[in-house]
């Protein structure tokens, strides 16, 4: 497959700066929009990029390789959030030994993002390469059911809940210890391939309600970036907002 550049006509990106009432989020490595739709609820405008089609993102989407996005399409945006692939990094591929198997694009893509001069987070498994990160597990939202601990590495300040203690999470892999039954209902769950709970359970205890099972499985709680996003907006509107809303020109 080759690589080429996603742009939009200067004309739409203008326009976009525009028309839009809320400050704009570029949602790089987007997949379903878990971390989308937080941003979104924090009151952002989101746009999300990703190189393979994501049918059920809920919204604007543009199939592209992050990395080869147009600089200028980037720079139209006031914040971006990067979740690169994740799995070179996870316990699982350390373990098995294979993590060479897949892509590592942390580096590059913070790379990308410090040169875009724009306020950034990356989002990434526990034991990925991020700078100074602040950890989100489940247990610091009240109406979430799942642990899925995630790092951010960020430009700017985040404050965090307490983290809580962690409860007994069954499983129905009988290779582990804490297999056993459970109450999908009220419970703590697994949302991964050896999971113990339905779609419709793993949304619920995700806060999640348009995904499939595979993109529960590959998806952040959108509690996470809610936080996060409220922070950044706080941040933004700090820094002026509202004159940075104005639409540049091609000369700026």
């Amino acid at each position: 497959m080759s690589k080429r550049k996603a742009v939009w006509p200067k004309q739409d990106i203008f326009s976009f700066r525009k028309n839009s009432k809320k400050p704009r989020l570029l949602d790089l490595f987007c997949c379903a929009g878990g971390a989308g739709m937080g941003y979104h609820q924090a009151g952002f405008e989101v746009v999300g990029v990703d190189i393979d089609f994501q049918p059920n993102y809920p919204f604007t989407f543009i199939q592209s390789d992050a990395l080869m996005l147009d600089r200028e399409f980037i720079e139209s945006f006031d914040a971006i959030h990067a979740s690169p692939p994740c799995q070179s990094y996870s316990v699982l591929a350390k373990r098995n030994g294979n993590g060479h198997e897949w892509p590592r694009l942390v580096e590059p893509v913070r790379k990308m993002l410090i040169r875009s001069g724009l306020p950034y987070v990356i989002e990434n498994v526990v034991g990925a390469p991020l700078h100074n990160p602040i950890l989100l597990c489940g247990t610091m939202f009240p109406k979430l059911r799942i642990i899925r601990h995630r790092l951010f590495e960020a430009n700017f300040l985040i404050l965090t809940h307490p983290h809580g203690k962690h409860p007994l999470v069954h499983t129905f892999d009988k290779r582990k210890s804490h297999y056993g039954k459970t109450d999908e209902r009220k419970d703590f769950v697994m949302v991964t391939g050896g999971g113990n709970c339905s779609v419709a359970a793993a949304r619920t205890a995700m806060g999640i309600d348009w995904m499939n099972k595979k993109e529960l499985n590959e998806s952040i709680p959108p509690a996470y970036t809610r936080l996060i996003g409220e922070q950044l907006l706080r941040h933004i509107s700090s820094k002026g907002w509202e004159e940075n809303h104005l639409p540049r020109t091609q000369n700026a």
